[in-house]
């Protein structure tokens, strides 16, 4: 700190003391008087006195300002500007003349020129004291002091030099000053480059860099020219401010004024040009200079780590080495942040070796960038061996580190290190917090992050945007969407980053509907989406399903030019696939360069969900052709689809490539594959694979407990449910959804009440619909319609239509006619666009005889637009899929297949087979009848896989309705006059027909 500026000091014993009152006076006492010794006279030794100021005597700037410490405090000074100009000058004294003897007289005039040297000596020596403590305020930024020395200046009347003026300027603007600094210079008498230079360096330090470009014209018109440190500063200023093109016209300034190979304008153009990507003009003036320093090489360094290019940093760096240019920690700095940026190992791990061996220490700023090099590699255990070594670590190392474990997915180590962190006293700042935001979304504890939300508040960091993104997108991912719109509001300036933040969240089933709205928000407040910002609202809309505003989006999309990015292009495949436009997905995903894995996984996924499992396998075949190896998403999507469509083949070739790739150890895989053997009718091998599971998590129990229970099994699938429980697994609801079709489909009644009840008392499952509906099934598949009336009373569930058509097939299987109605009448007013609970309730009226209310029916359902869906069969012979439809004649093979169903139609008469014509919904002859059901589209694909296969092969058919109860009779008598096994699914359940016999035990 300053200590003094004037003090009396003794000159000897020689020479009288002056009291300092003296050079106070605007004109001394008459009494007063110089007395010098003769040797005085005599002597060349300067008379100034020196001078410094105590501390204490700055007490009297309570008078110029009330405020030191901001501009303000010269508010007396801006509202009388000539009370300012006049400070700075010294006023005449009135010589006082007398009549006094020539000789007195002749002593007076002597001694006034004598006094008038000394003071001017004193003006000097003060000039050069005031001076020279204000360079000292400058560099250590001592505004008060400063402002101080200035406040003495201007109250004793003191004439400032030019060197004083600078001074003044300097002092100012690198204390963070430079409204006053440009005050001053405004009274400057003659403002010459130095003063400018020293103005224009002022607003560059403080970041100003736009300013410091006005300064820097305005001199010009002044017509100051500019010397070398005029032009770096001003070059400087433009690269704060990346001003390229003034940048160029800076630089050919230099040139013309010969200064363009001075050593600080070439550095400065160096790093003007590196700053704004411009490598190869930055390269041309480093090499045109005639000798380079730390600065330029550091400058040209910088440059390159900054556009990623790590080889050309480490080439530079090494050619750096060649010359035997020292070098500091700051350029190893840079190379480990070109190696960072590039992910240049090797090259990071040599500067290190570098650094060790010229023993460079490792202290916060080396140690950071080698912590963030490692980090950026990849290796952060290596991170952390660096960030333990280093002594006393500050904030900015803390927070390096947190930063590399988050990133590298070491969540929890990162949340570990901010309590050592705590612990050793250092105040986190807004990175630190960013970083540990960040943890918490990865690792989903909303707690913890709470509560590093209340010590952002704590610390004062709420206003930082980058931690409220932070938040914001936390909030938004672990289902808090409130909170992250609360953040977003809570904010004084929102960014891009803000927004996308928001968006990030809406994608989720009960948030999806926000996206569209924050988009079109977004785009109001004048805000452009980039790559993140069509990607999440996509994801909305694939989530809603929204096809209409999808589209919008993609207008939105190929209007700003940016269909041509590979994620965007995955987004838009997956919105297209998931609202089954499979066309539009296929022609966006032609149009897509570089498809990577997610893409392909995207347009497979799409086609297997819409029942195209065969095209999802020629992507599949595709995909590995270009390089690209499934994974286990893509493995177990396409399984799914085929589940859905019961395409066998095509799921066993799935399983062979799961096998071959190593993936069928991977939970989701094979619980898959578990699944579409399953629903393909092959539960012998479900049964095997499940048993060879390693890791059987609650998804492939639940698969193997629907399983037993849509193939009729109940008994094995109660059986499953109980050695889960024994094993430890934690049942959910869908596991309770087998269990309860299971006592269904078996009769078990009082079964099924035991697993309901426990389902909330035992487990703590809250019942859904889905749960209620199975017990409505089970009490009515048994007759129980005044415990299913009260049952639905009770429960309330009057306003669900899976009640009511859970009521429905009921009261059709025993022919309960009034339950029939009354069930029928609700759906038709909760869902009157279905068609099968008309046909239900047809039904219901034709196995009654009751042919009027048939028509009524009919009538109704053609009065509101309903259709009914036809019903169809297939069956998958080769690989190739065959679909018939009731009284079918399109089928190639029909002819061999009709007397086929001839043959076998004699067989069934003598087996014991009557025909049961009240299956026949149309009032027509018995014959007719007859006929008809002989057509019915399962007995047709049955008939063709009779002539199409071999004998001991079994046969699988599909149907997407209910098979009917003639049909289902049929079925059992060929699979015992023929010894063939048979599995039919219908839109319930699996029939297994053996031997006579039927897996559904007729209950279904």
């Amino acid at each position: 700190m300053i200590k003094s500026l004037f003090r009396i000091e003794a000159w000897g014993s020689n020479l009288m003391e002056c009291d300092y009152i003296v050079l106070r006076m605007r004109s001394p006492p008459p009494g007063f008087r110089f007395h010098f010794p003769n040797k005085l006279r005599t002597s060349s030794k300067s008379l100034l006195v020196p001078f410094r100021l105590n501390f204490s005597y700055c007490v009297a700037l309570d008078v110029v300002e009330s405020n030191p410490t901001s501009d303000s405090g010269y508010s007396d000074i801006r509202n009388s500007p000539s009370r300012f100009r006049e400070g700075f000058r010294r006023k005449p004294r009135k010589a006082t003349i007398r009549n006094l003897p020539n000789a007195v007289l002749l002593g007076e005039n002597i001694e006034k020129d004598v006094r008038s040297k000394a003071l001017d000596l004193d003006r000097m020596e003060t000039l050069r004291s005031c001076s020279r403590v204000l360079r000292t305020c400058a560099s250590e930024r001592s505004l008060n002091e400063g402002r101080a020395i200035h406040g003495q200046v201007i109250k004793k009347g003191i004439n400032p030099d030019s060197h004083l003026w600078v001074s003044l300027i300097n002092a100012y603007a690198k204390c963070g000053s430079p409204t006053c600094a440009r005050r001053v210079l405004e009274e400057m008498p003659e403002r010459d480059v130095v003063s400018w230079t020293a103005l224009i360096q002022g607003h560059v330090a403080e970041g100003y860099g736009c300013d410091g470009i006005n300064l820097f014209c305005e001199m010009r018109r002044e017509g100051v020219r500019p010397n070398e440190f005029t032009l770096a500063t001003g070059l400087k200023a433009c690269a704060i401010c990346m001003d390229l093109n003034f940048g160029r016209q800076v630089h050919a300034e230099a040139t013309k004024l010969g200064l363009d190979s001075d050593l600080f304008v070439g550095s400065a153009l160096v790093d003007l040009y590196a700053k704004c990507g411009e490598m190869e003009l930055a390269d041309r003036v480093f090499f045109y200079m005639p000798e380079q320093n730390d600065v330029s090489w550091n400058a040209l360094l910088n440059g390159y780590a900054q556009v990623g290019s790590g080889k050309e940093v480490f080439k530079l760096f090494s050619r750096m080495r060649e010359s035997e240019m020292k070098f500091s920690k700051f350029t190893l700095s840079t190379v480990l942040k070109g190696c960072a940026t590039s992910g240049n190992l090797r090259e990071g791990q040599v500067v290190h070796s570098v650094a060790i061996k010229i023993g460079c220490k490792l202290d916060e700023i080396l140690g950071c960038s080698l912590v963030d090099m490692y980090s950026k590699c990849g290796q952060a255990c290596d991170a952390l061996k660096v960030f333990k070594m280093i002594k006393d670590p500050d904030v900015v190392a803390w927070s390096a580190m947190i930063t590399c474990l988050d990133q590298q997915g070491h969540s929890l180590e990162a949340v570990k290190l901010f309590l050592l962190m705590r612990c050793a006293g250092v105040r986190p700042n807004q990175f630190s917090f960013a970083s540990l935001i960040s943890a918490a979304t990865d690792l989903g504890y909303l707690k913890y992050g709470e509560s590093i939300h209340a010590c952002i508040f704590k610390y004062g960091f709420k206003n930082e945007i980058s931690v409220s993104n932070t938040l914001i997108t936390m909030y938004m991912k672990t289902g808090c969407p409130q909170s992250g719109a609360r953040v977003f509001e809570e904010m004084t300036d929102h960014d891009l980053v803000s927004w996308n933040a928001l968006l990030s969240g809406c994608h989720g089933f009960k948030t999806c509907d926000l996206g569209p709205r924050i988009f079109c928000q977004m785009l109001v407040e004048g805000f452009m989406p980039n790559m993140y910002t069509y990607i999440s609202v996509l994801r909305a809309c694939s989530s809603l399903w929204n096809l209409g505003f999808g589209r919008q989006v993609h207008a939105h999309i190929i209007k700003n030019s940016l269909d041509g990015i590979d994620f965007i292009g995955t987004a838009l495949v997956d919105m297209y696939c998931k609202s089954k436009c499979l066309d539009d997905a296929d022609v966006v995903f032609n149009r897509l360069i570089n498809r990577d894995l997610f893409t392909w996984t995207a347009i497979i996924t799409g086609h297997a969900r819409t029942d195209q499992a065969e095209k999802a396998v020629k992507c599949i075949n595709l995909m590995q052709q270009e390089g690209f190896r499934p994974n286990d998403y893509t493995l177990a999507s396409c399984l799914g689809g085929c589940s859905h469509i019961a395409a066998l083949e095509t799921g066993q070739q799935l399983h062979s490539m799961a096998i071959k790739a190593g993936q069928v150890g991977d939970v989701f895989v094979s619980s898959a594959i578990v699944d579409m053997y399953a629903k393909c009718g092959c539960l012998e091998d479900a049964e095997a694979i499940f048993r060879g599971l390693v890791l059987r998590d609650v998804v492939a129990w639940n698969t193997m407990i629907c399983g037993y229970s849509h193939h009729g099994y109940g008994h094995k699938a109660l059986e499953t449910f109980w050695t889960m429980l024994d094993e430890g697994a934690v049942p959910d609801e869908v596991t309770f959804l087998g269990v309860l079709s299971a006592c269904s489909r078996m009769g078990l009644v009082e079964e099924g009440k035991k697993q309901f009840n426990s389902l909330s008392e035992v487990f703590g499952i809250t019942p859904t619909v889905e749960h209620y509906a199975c017990m409505v099934d089970i009490l009515g598949r048994a007759g129980k319609f005044d415990e299913v009336e009260h049952f639905i009373e009770k429960m309330e569930l009057s306003p669900h239509a899976l009640i009511w058509e859970t009521v429905l097939g009921a009261s059709k299987m025993h022919g309960n006619v009034e339950f029939g109605e009354k069930s029928a009448k609700r759906l038709f007013d909760l869902t009157p666009e279905v068609d099968s609970n008309y046909i239900l309730l047809s039904n219901i009226f034709a196995s009654k005889g009751r042919w009027d209310d048939v028509k009524n029916v009919r009538t109704l359902m053609s009065k509101r637009g309903v259709k009914k869906e036809p019903g169809c069969s297939w069956v998958e012979i080769s690989g190739q899929v065959h679909i018939f439809v009731s009284q079918d004649g399109s089928h190639p093979k029909i002819r061999d297949i009709h007397l086929k169903l001839e043959d076998l139609s004699q067989k069934l008469t003598s087996a014991g087979y009557a025909p049961k014509m009240e299956h026949v919904l149309h009032n027509v002859t018995d014959k007719e009848k007859k006929e008809h059901l002989n057509h019915h589209s399962e007995r047709l694909a049955l008939g063709f896989a009779l002539i199409s296969t071999k004998p001991a092969k079994k046969i699988r058919i599909f149907k997407n309705l209910r098979i009917c109860e003639d049909c289902h009779d049929v079925m059992k008598f060929i699979s015992d006059i023929t010894n063939r096994e048979i599995v039919v699914r219908d839109i319930n359940r699996f029939h297994h027909f053996k031997d006579g016999a039927c897996s559904c035990q007729d209950y279904w």
